[in-house]
């Protein structure tokens, strides 16, 4: 179980929001507006499956974005998210609400939110927990320079 949250009850699952750990402000952290961008929310699994297959038979990079509506860092890295969806259209990225779909998260053990997974082939290649956004850009360029280097 998560560590309960000093700032806001944000801890209630088993899932724990990164915000006690942000030093952001929370006014900061919600005013940020980006463009939207091409960013697929799945709340099925069969969605999922949709997403998924369709990165694996194009040789795309799925990227995974774990998120709680309630989560003060969610909002934070949103903006971000989207607009990274935008610059890398030969990425596929998706949004997960972890309550939506609890058990799948647990699968994928996401513990805390925000939670970002690139996926090859249907396996992880790299993984962010935190609203490090900074980090968010680096790992997705990194990706789609794994895309272009591909025979």
């Amino acid at each position: 179980m998560g560590n309960r949250c000093a700032r806001t009850p944000c801890c209630r699952k088993l899932w724990s929001c990164i915000c006690c750990s942000s030093n952001k402000d929370e006014a900061q952290a919600r005013s940020q507006h980006g463009p939207k961008g091409k960013v697929h929310p799945v709340t099925k699994i069969e969605k999922w499956e949709e997403k998924i297959t369709e990165a694996n038979n194009n040789g795309m990079i799925l990227v995974v974005y774990f998120s709680a509506p309630w989560c003060v860092p969610c909002k934070k890295i949103e903006p971000v998210f989207k607009k990274l969806a935008s610059r890398y259209p030969s990425m596929i990225f998706v949004t997960i609400d972890v309550e939506e779909l609890a058990e799948f998260s647990d699968e994928w053990n996401v513990e805390a939110t925000p939670t970002i997974v690139f996926l090859k082939d249907g396996r992880q290649m790299d993984k962010l927990v935190g609203a490090e956004t900074s980090e968010l850009q680096k790992k997705t360029a990194a990706a789609a320079d794994l895309l272009l280097k591909k025979p």
